[in-house]
């Protein structure tokens, strides 16, 4: 049993939640707390919220997911936790998920968004991403187009990508790739919605180093430079999804594992395109 899932229900609505507005401006808007537990700094997300309906979302769920996703393919990421609770909001209490994570600084550690840090640091004319490639991120950046293209994430925008200085010991790397809630079919609230989402539409994506499109980003990676995770198989449907019959519908895991499989099998014909072309 995956121990990132806690089903028994806990007692969370000693939190407070502020609220931020969808970064593409569509109505709802995703809530976020924090606590320190023993000196450590957690972190709470909830999927989208609306005043009138509650929790209509599951973008945590999609953190969940994306991070055993990432965890077969062998690629660094922040972990999350996915909690059944009582959370407090506008005076009524919810039974939801919450999604949890740790603080990913290390000690001494600052973090800035990647796009301040960029209009600070870049030389004239430079692009993001040739910015980017000139601190030596080359390789973060090119699996992060990866990750992006396979799970559809919308939301991939400069705050969504931290640099971790540390000053005393004059280091400087990017942060675990995290927040992955606007991914998969996280626009679809209803089964109608999701027996129509085309699995492989390339729909408008926010990338702070590349475009619109999720597929286009790819061919930004060099040929001899494209990322090789370890191979996703059909068999790891089972691990990705485990627990979550009580959380999700069994058609939406079934679409999300679909979008998965369908768009690693294309990454790999790419891939294999590419490198012999």
């Amino acid at each position: 049993m995956d121990t990132r899932i806690i089903h028994e229900k806990q007692d969370l609505t000693f939190l407070s939640w502020s609220k931020i507005r969808h970064s593409s401006g569509t109505a709802g808007s995703f809530l976020k707390a924090m606590s320190e537990l023993g000196g450590t700094k957690v972190y709470y997300k909830l999927s989208d919220y609306d005043n009138v309906r509650g929790v209509v979302g599951h973008e945590s769920v999609n953190e969940l997911i994306v991070d055993r996703l990432l965890t077969v393919l062998g690629i660094e990421h922040l972990h999350y936790q996915l909690i059944h609770a009582d959370i407090l909001v506008d005076g009524k209490t919810l039974d939801t998920y919450v999604c949890v994570s740790e603080n990913f600084r290390g000690s001494g550690e600052d973090k800035l968004a990647i796009d301040v840090c960029y209009e600070r640091e870049r030389r004239e004319n430079e692009s993001a991403l040739d910015f980017c490639l000139r601190m030596g991120w080359g390789e973060y950046i090119w699996q992060m187009l990866v990750v992006d293209y396979l799970i559809l994430n919308r939301d991939r925008h400069g705050a969504n990508i931290e640099v971790l200085r540390n000053r005393k010991k004059r280091s400087i790397r990017l942060a675990p790739l995290f927040d992955h809630g606007l991914s998969l079919l996280c626009r679809c609230e209803t089964e109608e919605a999701i027996n129509s989402f085309d699995v492989m539409a390339d729909q408008p994506v926010q990338c702070f180093v590349g475009s619109r499109s999720a597929k286009e980003n790819l061919k930004l990676i060099p040929p001899d430079q494209l990322p090789k995770p370890v191979p996703l198989k059909e068999s790891d449907r089972s691990v990705i999804l485990e627990g979550l019959n009580d959380i999700i519908s069994q058609n939406l895991q079934d679409k999300i594992w679909d979008m998965i499989w369908n768009r690693w099998c294309y990454y790999e014909d790419l891939c294999n395109s590419r490198r012999n072309g």
